[in-house]
């Protein structure tokens, strides 16, 4: 008697607090594989997400219950109701999840499409960032240091090359969305 006690706790721990949200995770993110260089961070992420989001779920399912049962409801995790509408849930995201891919032993494509002129936006701006930096820093060094002339004429070449590659990769950005 004891023994069934607590696998229907647990079975009730696990629909409250993690399986609704963890096969709508998967649906939602049919990409996302706990195996891999970034693994941990990814069942972090994934574990997490399924505690949020299991947790909402029973809280907004309960809430609708109390709202719209035309018998009223008993307001306990445990009841019948609920734990009968969160295993809706979590049967419809693990389906939705299955259709999309994500129980498959292949990840599923992302879906982000990109635009022709989004295409390396996070390289080019790391490295504008970085030219302005190396930018800034050179004229720094000219102005605070006292230099030899040779060392400021140096100093002014260098800063004019990373000043024309930064207009350069401007300008070529600024054409890429022209067309």
């Amino acid at each position: 008697m004891v023994g069934a006690d607590l696998a229907e706790a647990m079975a009730g721990v696990l629909l409250v607090f993690f399986v609704p949200g963890y096969t709508l995770t998967k649906a939602t993110f049919p990409e996302w594989r706990l195996r891999g260089p970034a693994a941990g961070l990814r069942l972090l992420e994934t574990f997490s997400l399924a505690l949020v989001l299991s947790v909402v779920l029973t809280v907004v399912v309960g809430y609708g219950l109390l709202r719209g049962a035309p018998g009223g409801f008993q307001a306990f995790w445990t009841d019948p109701v609920l734990e009968a509408a969160l295993a809706g849930i979590a049967a419809a995201g693990f389906v939705a999840g299955w259709v999309r891919g994500a129980y498959a032993r292949e990840p599923p494509p992302p879906r982000v499409e990109e635009d022709a002129g989004e295409e390396g936006v996070w390289e080019l701006a790391r490295e504008l960032e970085q030219l302005g930096r190396e930018e800034r820093r050179l004229t720094h060094l000219l102005r605070a240091r006292a230099a030899t002339p040779a060392e400021q004429t140096r100093l002014r070449a260098e800063l004019g090359e990373i000043q024309a590659r930064r207009e350069e990769l401007q300008r070529r950005r600024e054409g890429e969305y022209a067309t």
